[in-house]
Order: C-alpha cells, then structure tokens, then sequence
C-alpha cells in the first residue's frame, strides 16, 4: 500500500506555486495584453525571490483565447483547447520578459512542444531551475486537451514539491455567494477541504481541487491586485483565504 501524503512545509512557504489566470494579464473586463499589469505581476514576483524564495507559475490564456467562445463556430472542443495552449504560452513569454527586464532569471516550461521559444517540461530540470533562483514560468497546461490550468496548476505544484499554491484572481478570496452579483456575500478567511466541499463553494475545478486535498497540498486564493498580495500570501500573512486539510 502507498504511503499516505504527508502534511506539507508550514508557512511562510519555501516553495511557491502561483497560479494566475488570463484575466491577470488584460484590463478588467477587456481582452488582449496589459503592459502595466504584466509589469505589477513581474513586481510582485520580483519581491517574492527578493526573499528567497523559490517561484514557479503556471499561465493562463483566457485574456487571448478562450475555447467556450467556439462552441457555435464548430470547432471542436480539443482543438479550442489547444488554442488556448498556445496562448499561455504567449502571455508566458510576455512575463519572462517583464522579469529578465528587472535583472531576474526566468525559463518558460511548456508542456507543448514549441522548441524555439521555450524549454521542454522536465520535472527534475525544473527544480533545479527553482534551485538556482530562477522562476519557473509553466506554460501550455498539461498539453493535453479537457484540462484546465487550475488542474495544470495543481499537478505542477504536486510534481513540483512545492509547499503551497496560490491562486491569483480577481476578489478578496473565497466567499460564500458570489461576491459580483450579491453584495451580502460573506468572505471566508480559512477553510478546510471538507468545508468546501459540505458548502459546495466554487474554488477550482473538482479534478485540481481533489489532487491538492489528496496531496495535503495548501491553497490560497487571494486578489492579485492587492498591495503586496503574493508576498504577503507567501508569507502566510493573512491574505485571502486559506483553504487545508
């Protein structure tokens, strides 16, 4: 019988996992790249290793493709998903940039072949990228079509050893109604993995959310443009909201 998962590192974390979305890098409600939001992310994360701290983020691409905007148009759901592959890849590279700009040291992993932009996904190459203080920019999912860069993300963070994920989005944390749409909503600072699942709260996609539950892997949804929000998460300042076994 295998060994059951161990509880991970406590915080502050070592090891960072940052998941941001396609929508952190366009204007609110807009598509397309933001220079200015590009740049406060390579910030963020520049503080981050100031640190010492180890980063690696997996990409979104919704800000350029987003493959429920095909459904009427034909194209089939595998092949939309590729598109959105290679966008992740675009708005990867338009962060590696972003940081080498301010004197750090980056490789964009991509789990798509594309050679002549980015370096093949490689477990053990991408630790010891991590080792070195580089940050390690995962782009292209998992390469395979019907999953999410939530789920990419948590896998990632699982192979990766890292000892927390952090998922950058666009409220305060987790609440229990739809912050947006009801201004009654009730924000919760801490969860536990059961609690989410008895309240039937949206987080993340059932497949990243069981592989971070499973692999006691801690999760820390928080807004990406609060001041300071990665780093404080890293810290384990409170952030957002902290969801544990």
């Amino acid at each position: 019988m295998a060994d059951k998962p161990q509880a991970r590192r406590s915080f502050p974390y070592r090891r960072i996992l940052l998941k941001v979305s396609g929508e952190g890098f366009a204007r609110p409600g807009e598509t397309g790249l933001d220079v200015e939001r590009v740049q406060r992310l390579a910030d963020q994360l520049r503080e981050l290793t100031a640190e010492g701290k180890q980063a690696a983020t997996v990409i979104g691409g919704g800000n350029i493709v987003r493959g429920a905007q095909f459904e009427g148009l034909g194209i089939a759901r595998a092949t939309a998903d590729y598109m959105g592959m290679l966008a992740t890849i675009i708005n990867g590279l338009a962060l590696s940039d972003a940081l080498e700009a301010r004197g750090m040291h980056t490789r964009v992993m991509s789990a798509v072949d594309v050679h002549k932009v980015c370096e093949p996904f490689i477990r053990r190459r991408a630790i010891r990228h991590l080792e070195k203080g580089r940050v390690v920019i995962l782009v292209g999912g998992l390469g395979s079509p019907y999953f999410t860069t939530d789920t990419a993300a948590a896998q990632r963070a699982v192979e990766l050893d890292c000892d927390v994920l952090l998922k950058a989005t666009t409220v305060d944390g987790v609440y229990d109604r739809d912050p947006r749409r009801d201004p009654g909503a009730r924000f919760l600072p801490e969860l536990t993995f059961d609690q989410v699942l008895e309240q039937r709260l949206r987080v993340m996609d059932q497949t990243a959310f069981t592989l971070c539950r499973e692999n006691h892997l801690p999760l820390v949804v928080f807004n990406l443009d609060s001041d300071h929000g990665i780093l404080k998460a890293a810290r384990g300042e409170r952030n957002g909201t902290l969801i544990h076994n």
